[in-house]
Parts: C-alpha cells; sequence; structure tokens
C-alpha cells in the first residue's frame, strides 16, 4: 500500500487522485457532492473553500472513508498513495488513518477524548499502529511531537488533560495527535475557527512545516485570508460541485465566477468601512439592499462607563500545588456612547469575556464600578437590575447553546415580550423576525431546525425585543462561513443605523473589527493596553502587543503562499 505514484509535471508523489467523485445518501434524491477532482502532491496545500452546506467536510471526509453512515461515495478513479482505495477493506481503512492520512478537526475539546491525557492521545497512533514499540521509545516521540507543534513545556502537558489546556494549545496537541504517525497527507477542517490571531498563526505554522517537510495538505476553511497565505491551489465549491479552481494567486486576484468574487468581496476589512458586504454573496440577488449603510445615528450620551474594574481568581493549594492567585482583569476603564460601536480585541486569557460578564451583571468585580445609563449597575442587587435589565442584551458566539431546545422561535423572542397580549406578541414577533431579514412562518420552528445564520438572526430579534440601548455582543461570527457572516455583519450594522443602538463587539477577528467598529479596546494579561479610535490603533499601534497582533492577521495575498517549496 505504500506505493508511490510520480506526478508527471512536478516528479513529487500524488497522494491523492480522485475523479469524478459524487457523494450522497440513500434513498435521497440528487447526490450532494457531484462531479469533483482532486489531487494533492507530496509538499502541496490544497484548499477547498465555499459556504456551509458546499460540500468542503464531506470531500475531505470521504478521502478516509468517514463520510457517513449510509453514504454513497463513487468515483471514476479513486486512488491514494497509488491504490485504488474503491477496492478497500475495512481493515485497510483502519491502517490509512493515522498512518497515511491525518485529520485535524475544527472543535479540539471535543475531537480529544475527555478521559485520556494528552500523551494518551498522541501515542495512540504510535501504539495501534506500532509505529513503535515500547512505552520509553512511545512517551519520548509523543514529547518531541508536542515540542514540534510550539506546545511549552510538553512533559508536563503530556501528562495534563484536553479540559486543562487552552484553546489554542489543544489545537495544536490535536495536530500533534494527527502527525505523530509522520503521515504523508493532512486534513484540516477549519482547524483555526475561533482562535485569536496570534495562536492561529502558529498553528498555521505548524501546518506549513509539515508542508515544508513534504507533507500533503488539504485544508477546509471560509477564511480566505487564511487561505491566501497557506495554499498552493484553491478549489471553490458550492452546492457540492466546483464552481473556481486555480492557483491561489489566480482565484483570489482573477476569480472566473461570481461566486468566488462574492465571497472576496465579503471579506470585511477597513477597505469595506460603510459598504455592505452581503450583496455579493447573497443567495438572493433580487433582494440586493443599497450598496452603502446609511450613517449611524449618534450622540455623545453614555450608555455604559466603565472605571477601574479588577477581578482576581484564587487557585487553592492542595496536591502539591502552591495557592495562586489570577489576575483576569486590572484597572480597566472605558465608556460606550449611544449608536457607538466600541471593539474589543486581544488573545484568548486577555481578559475579555471576564470583561464582557462584568458589564452584563453576571459577574461582580473585586473592585471598580459600572453605570448602566448613568445608574449604579456593578454594586447593586439582581434585583435592583430588574429594571434596566431589559436596556443591556447579548448576543453569544453560539445562539443555540443560548436558547431553550423546548421553546419554537416565537418563544424564544417572547422572552423579552413580557407584558404584551399574545394578538400583540405575535404582531410584534413578525415584525422582529422582518427586521432581521427572516420570514415570519419560521416563528413556529424550533432552532435545531435552522441554519447557523438563521439562528444567530433569532438571536438578535430577541435583543432587540427588549429595544436595549447597548447589546454586548461576544463573537457573535466568527463560528460563521463568510458569507453568512457578512449578512449578520450588514444586519448589525443596519440597525444600528436605523435604531442608534450601541455594541460592544468582541471579537479575535481584527478584520471584523476593522469594518465595524468606530474605537477599539486592546485587552493584554488583563491590562487595557491600548484605546481609541479603531482607524489609528489599528494602523499605527503605539503599544507592542498591538502591533503584535496585526503582524499575526492573516491576509489576502495574492502572491506566492508564505511557505515557498
Amino acid at each position: 500500500m505504500r506505493a508511490d505514484v510520480q506526478d508527471d509535471a512536478g516528479g513529487r508523489p500524488l497522494l491523492v487522485d480522485v475523479q469524478g467523485l459524487s457523494i450522497g445518501f440513500a434513498p435521497a434524491g440528487a447526490p450532494i457532492v457531484q462531479g469533483i477532482d482532486l489531487a494533492i502532491q507530496a509538499g502541496e496545500c490544497v484548499a477547498l473553500v465555499g459556504e456551509s452546506g458546499s460540500g468542503k467536510s464531506l470531500t475531505a471526509r470521504s478521502l478516509l472513508n468517514l463520510a457517513g453512515d449510509g453514504a454513497r461515495v463513487e468515483a471514476r478513479r479513486f486512488r491514494i498513495r497509488g491504490q485504488d482505495a474503491r477496492a478497500f477493506r475495512e481493515v485497510d481503512w483502519r491502517w490509512l488513518r493515522g498512518t497515511v492520512t491525518g485529520l485535524v478537526m475544527q472543535d479540539a475539546l471535543v475531537s480529544l477524548d475527555p478521559l485520556r491525557t494528552i500523551g494518551q492521545e498522541v501515542g495512540e497512533v504510535l501504539s495501534e499502529h506500532r509505529i513503535l514499540r515500547g512505552r520509553r521509545a512511545i512517551d519520548a516521540r509523543v514529547i518531541e511531537v508536542l515540542g514540534r507543534v510550539g506546545i511549552p513545556d510538553p512533559e508536563i502537558r503530556a501528562r495534563q488533560y484536553a479540559h486543562q489546556l487552552s484553546g489554542g494549545l489543544r489545537q495544536r496537541a490535536l495536530i500533534a495527535s494527527a502527525i505523530a504517525g509522520e503521515p504523508d497527507l493532512i486534513i484540516a477542517d477549519e482547524p483555526t475557527t475561533s482562535l485569536d490571531v496570534t495562536v492561529q498563526a502558529q498553528v498555521l505554522e505548524v501546518l506549513a512545516q509539515r508542508v515544508r517537510a513534504g507533507a500533503g495538505l488539504l485544508l477546509i476553511s471560509h477564511d480566505l485570508a487564511v487561505v491566501g497565505g497557506i495554499a498552493d491551489r484553491v478549489i471553490v465549491l458550492r452546492d457540492g460541485r466546483v464552481v473556481d479552481s486555480g492557483t491561489t494567486a489566480d482565484v483570489l486576484t482573477r476569480p472566473r465566477h461570481p461566486y468566488t468574487r462574492g465571497l472576496i468581496d465579503a471579506i470585511p476589512s477597513f477597505a469595506s468601512r460603510g459598504r455592505r458586504l452581503g450583496p455579493a454573496s447573497a443567495r438572493s440577488p433580487d433582494r440586493i439592499a443599497p450598496l452603502r449603510h446609511p450613517p449611524p445615528a449618534r450622540d455623545d450620551t453614555v450608555v455604559l462607563e466603565v472605571r477601574g474594574i479588577a477581578k482576581r481568581y484564587a487557585r487553592p493549594a492542595g496536591f502539591g500545588r502552591r495557592a495562586l492567585a489570577t489576575t483576569a482583569l486590572d484597572d480597566v476603564s472605558f465608556d460606550v456612547r449611544a449608536g457607538e460601536v466600541v471593539g474589543i480585541v486581544g488573545e484568548s486569557g486577555s481578559g475579555k469575556s471576564t470583561c464582557a460578564r462584568i458589564v452584563l451583571g453576571l459577574l461582580s468585580p473585586d473592585s471598580g464600578t459600572v453605570r448602566l445609563l448613568g445608574e449604579p449597575w456593578s454594586r447593586i442587587r439582581e434585583t435592583e437590575r430588574r429594571r434596566l435589565r431589559p436596556r443591556l442584551q447579548y448576543i453569544p458566539q453560539d445562539a443555540l447553546s443560548s436558547f431553550d431546545p423546548r421553546y419554537r422561535v416565537s418563544e424564544i423572542i417572547a422572552e423579552n415580550l413580557a407584558g404584551l397580549r399574545p394578538a400583540a406578541r405575535a404582531a410584534r414577533t413578525a415584525e422582529l423576525l422582518e427586521q432581521v431579514g427572516l420570514r415570519d412562518d419560521l416563528a413556529g420552528r424550533y432552532p435545531r431546525s435552522l441554519s447557523g445564520g438563521q439562528r444567530q438572526r433569532v438571536s438578535i430579534a430577541r435583543a432587540l425585543a427588549a429595544e436595549p440601548a447597548l447589546i454586548v455582543c461576544d463573537e457573535p461570527v466568527s463560528a460563521l462561513d463568510i458569507g453568512i457572516q457578512a449578512q449578520v455583519l450588514d444586519l448589525l450594522c443596519d440597525l444600528r443605523a436605523r435604531l442608534g443602538t450601541a455594541l460592544l463587539f468582541i471579537s479575535h477577528d481584527l478584520g471584523v473589527i476593522q469594518h465595524l467598529a468606530d474605537r477599539v479596546l486592546v485587552f493584554h494579561h488583563g491590562r487595557l493596553v491600548e484605546h481609541g479610535p479603531v482607524g489609528e490603533v489599528l494602523t499605527t499601534p503605539a503599544d507592542p502587543y498591538t502591533r503584535t497582533l496585526l503582524a499575526s492577521q492573516p491576509r489576502l495575498e495574492y502572491g506566492l503562499p508564505r511557505h515557498a517549496h
């Protein structure tokens, strides 16, 4: 099974050679993936891009025979490492996984076994496939691989469990698990989604190193800036079909299909400020809105006043550990005015979410104060907050987890419509759904039957139902594909302009902040290290940490990928 096939053009081993791939599920009708050709050489990165439901993950999983129960996979040619995979038995596929092909998933916390240590996870492929024999040899390789992917103190981390690591360390541990057996091909399915820019840059560099070492990489991503920085070739999928393909430079600078151009135009940045992102990539061209957003309604009324807030957490001593105190926030102050968008950026652990929880009144600061609409907010009991509570709303990253699964859409929105009679409540719900671009017939459906973009719009409708003065948005678009992200950002811009609602917007995506925010706050190790107008802070930063963030930001690069062969 290790026979190599040399590519006629480059002379490098052809790891994947698939032609006419179609994937469907019986007894459904038309295949979900139709007629896809895919070739990957050793030392090459090929990217699959497209919106949710385009068939990216299904195509990639078919290379591991993991397309799902009942999947019907057909192809004129399906060769992996020179072998006809159509004749593989299950034992052949098991051998392939981990030795020839490694898989990196999006959510490391879900992918890693919570009952096994990181060392056991990474060492599994070595022991199961008898790549190494003896516990000492396996442990040495595990520590070496953990160090190779940039995990500090690998001897200590190998004995820890997934929940004891940060998001970035978990993702690197997952990559270590995928490459421990030195596979020829790595499949990375959205490996950097929801990671902050510095950790994202570290994860991408680990993958790029494997490509430079001669491995093939199939990268699935909705982030074209990430793709532009690492991929050699790009394949654009839409509704299970290839609509564009070619070298990265060709696809990103000379896209042949309007859909590809729409994806590129939907990328938020400084250049897109004031411009609508969604119409170019919208699925309903007949409902294209005006190109530019109306100017926001703003005044100098201070909606939120934060003064000197601090929060510390103590870890008790025990099991050989010393007691430690961790500072999550240290002397943070800022204001938010009516109709203003204030962005918060920083790495994981910088204090962004702690700050949001204090602003929302879900956590009490150890020192400092928060005032909402000029009235005390942080130093009062919840019973005293109830009068003002509707004026402060929240849009989370994962809308589905914030909904009661027993509630229909109408009941979710009605949580903020107390006091209205049933007829008035139904009319107001229909009005809110229309405001966020949803049909009123969705009111009777459950959230699980909606798409990710629809659920996020329901979350926004629920927040708007209370007619808030301020909405705290905690990574509300980070898990959405580029087209749905564009639609949600357009919606927030429109609502802000029409209603004058202020936004406190937390994001790891600097492009989103550049597109949306008026001012930006930069958090680092719990401190506010820099703040000011977004055009100043994110173009001429004064603090070294802000410069590091900007240097780590992926940009749409039209030349050669960063990893030269």
